[in-house]
């Protein structure tokens, strides 16, 4: 299913909005062995738990008049702040040499927060992406889907 070579080594982030997991593979690409190198998990309960108040109104100088104010996602910008906190220790872990190349899965709207955020020295450790939300997924799975079939 995946064209993209998880050499051994080769870490792999599996996250989306609210949850991450950093794997380094121990195996090859061909017979994935992926074991956990961290784990995170964010509270993000919906918007209409975490806003406390209805949005505002804003007064015009010029009239009498007022207008309101747009609401804001909460839930939304809680997962854009997750996910540049992924991008950040992909980040640490590129600059330290901790990693030596890595292979993101997320969503897409997750993925493109990560792309974003990323480092030039990490982008260059990029090996390939994954636009698929995997976290619900045991490992023996994600390693399946991840792993290279051989040619023939």
């Amino acid at each position: 299913m995946s064209a993209i070579a998880v050499h051994n080594g080769a870490w792999v982030l599996v996250g989306d909005g609210r949850r991450a997991l950093f794997f380094s593979n121990h195996g090859d690409a061909e017979l994935l062995d992926l074991r956990v190198v961290e784990t995170r998990v964010e509270d993000n309960p919906p918007t209409r738990e975490q806003g406390s108040d209805a949005p505002g109104r804003a007064f015009s100088s010029v009239s009498p008049g007022r207008s309101a104010m747009g609401n804001v996602d909460w839930h939304e910008l809680e997962e854009e702040r997750f996910a540049r906190a992924m991008a950040e220790r992909i980040n640490v872990a590129a600059e330290s040499g901790e990693m030596k190349e890595i292979v993101i899965v997320a969503p897409p709207r997750t993925l493109g927060e990560i792309r974003k955020e990323l480092s030039v020295k990490a982008q260059s450790k990029v090996a390939g992406e994954l636009h698929k939300d995997l976290t619900r997924h045991p490992v023996p799975e994600i390693e399946k889907m991840l792993a290279l079939k051989p040619a023939g």
